[in-house]
């Protein structure tokens, strides 16, 4: 298993540099000017060298070697130099010093390092985004498999009719409906989410909380509406095997017949959906980030396509890329510690 890892990592690195390729190619037919927000007085000699100092009117590939190394190689240096100066595990490390003011990659909209913005929007997004996916994957999993164990119940038809409808119905729908209901009719929570609040006692932890509820409803249900359908069906496929019916006949326990026999086999495909799902949660909360103003990477790259900011897109793109490609090594993974048949070496 790890000589497989270690080998699928290896070959990440050319499949994340085709798609990096592709991306900002692609990138480079879309209009859009660093100096469109720049006064009409600025002249226009001023406005050419600062497009030459973004890099702006350089040949394609010559912008995208220059962002490979400020990505693999300037970033980097950056993120070490923080690990043994500011962060809470590494600081009593020795500084390193690699950073020696080398060029960064610049967002067009705010003339500043875009992955320090990123990391400014992340923990807003792990917030709301990453509560969401836990809470739907925790709620998905027993109506998956109760309804499969209980086929055709009324739990079943009304888990069915429930996870069908949040399957269908859009978060962008979902999102105003809840925010009418819940904050202009009933004021119980805040419409609008304050990114600026700080949690430093009781009051402002149950205020926090209150503000997450309702975006962490709109994704958490649509999470739970797909991964709780894919459960109830692999549960239901290994229910009628010869192995579940050969373990009752050993005198095995229903509960462990469907728990650990039954489950285990179950997850095989559904930890699929759950790995390739983070990515896609951190995409489809664009759309609910937006209604509820939440100022997370989904915000952040609305914004930047709003305003042709190019690197920032780039950027973004990629990191959802490199989420794509981690979480499909992490669900091999897991395959081989669910069923020991499947093996890699």
């Amino acid at each position: 298993m790890l000589t497989y890892a270690i080998r699928r990592l290896v070959l990440s690195i050319p499949t994340l540099l085709f798609i990096s390729f592709v991306i900002f190619m692609l990138l480079q037919l879309a209009p859009g000017d660093p100096m469109a927000q720049v006064p009409l007085t600025v002249p226009p000699e001023v406005k050419q060298k600062m497009r030459e100092a973004l890099g702006v009117g350089e040949p394609a590939l010559v912008q995208y070697w220059k962002w490979l190394v400020q990505v693999f190689w300037t970033e980097p240096k950056i993120f070490i130099d923080w690990l043994t100066n500011d962060s809470f595990l590494l600081g009593w490390l020795p500084d390193t010093h690699l950073y020696n003011g080398e060029l960064r990659v610049i967002s067009w909209q705010t003339r500043s390092p875009v992955m320090d913005i990123v990391l400014q929007r992340i923990p807003q997004t792990l917030w709301v985004v990453g509560l969401s996916y836990i809470v739907g994957v925790l709620i998905a999993l027993p109506i998956g498999i109760y309804s499969a164990y209980r086929q055709y119940s009324v739990f079943d038809q009304a888990g069915t009719f429930i996870t069908m409808v949040g399957f269908s119905i859009p978060p962008f729908f979902t999102g105003p409906l809840l925010i009418v209901i819940f904050s202009v009719y009933l004021g119980w929570f805040p419409s609008i989410y304050d990114t600026t609040h700080v949690v430093n006692d009781w009051e402002s932890f149950k205020f926090q909380l209150m503000q997450m509820i309702m975006p962490v409803m709109v994704l958490a249900l649509q999470t739970t509406a797909q991964l709780s359908r894919y459960m109830r069906a692999s549960m239901l496929d290994n229910l009628n095997q010869d192995y579940v019916r050969t373990a009752r006949a050993k005198g095995l326990s229903e509960a462990v017949v469907v728990m650990i026999h039954v489950l285990r086999n179950s997850m095989i495909p559904v930890i699929t959906v759950i790995a390739l799902g983070v990515p896609a949660i951190f995409g489809g909360a664009i759309i609910t980030e937006n209604v509820f103003k939440v100022n997370g990477i989904g915000q952040l790259l609305i914004t930047a396509l709003f305003a042709n900011d190019l690197p920032m897109v780039m950027t973004l793109t990629f990191i959802f890329a490199v989420l794509i490609v981690a979480f499909n090594l992490i669900a091999d993974i897991l395959y081989g510690l669910l069923d020991p048949r499947i093996r890699y070496d």
